[in-house]
């Protein structure tokens, strides 16, 4: 009796704390597939490695000539620089002006309170005399398809304060672009 006990089945555990039942056996874990071994690349010579870089690079040149031959987008443009409004202030209505058509824009700017708007309606204005007269367009049927508000250079000037001090005043300078295309719409 001694022996038997000593004498386990090797899938059993020990005995659980309820006398008579055995422990769960476990089952055994299923083993993972060996990976696969990637056969070994062929070396190709130099002289084909050289090519093939190259006719990549061809093959990338031709793409972008065929996306531009497929939109021959006219676009009339008008610029104005060294104007004195700080380029956050005509951000404000360049904003509001993007892509607009022509005389939806226009009559945004005649009646806007800002500032800037009168200096971007003069620009405007420009871009669709531009348009008329160097190419040919009906400015009517234009859209505002770029507009863009750059800094220009700050002038530097400073106020007298108390007690001898004095404070800076930047003045700031906007450089503005106008790009009219026409409008697909109309």
């Amino acid at each position: 009796m001694a022996l038997e006990k000593k004498q386990r089945d090797p899938t059993t555990k020990k005995e659980s704390g309820k006398k008579g039942q055995p422990e769960k056996e476990k089952k055994p874990a299923a083993k993972k597939a060996p990976a696969k071994k990637s056969a070994p690349k062929k070396e190709t010579p130099k002289k084909e490695g050289a090519e093939k870089p190259a006719a990549k690079k061809e093959a990338k040149k031709e793409e972008p000539k065929a996306k531009k031959a497929a939109k021959p987008a006219l676009v009339v443009r008008a610029s104005s620089r060294y104007v004195r409004i700080a380029p956050r202030k005509a951000r404000l209505i360049a904003d509001q002006v993007r892509g607009m058509q022509i005389d939806k824009a226009r009559a945004l700017l005649q009646f806007s309170p800002r500032g800037a708007a009168q200096d971007i309606g003069k620009l405007i204005e420009s871009a669709a005399a531009n348009a008329e007269n160097n190419h040919d367009l009906v400015a009517d049927e234009m859209r505002v398809a770029e507009i863009t508000v750059d800094e220009g250079p700050t002038l530097r000037r400073f106020r007298p304060r108390a007690l001898g001090r004095a404070t800076p005043i930047n003045k700031r300078t906007s450089h503005i672009a106008v790009a009219l295309s026409p409008d697909e719409e109309i």
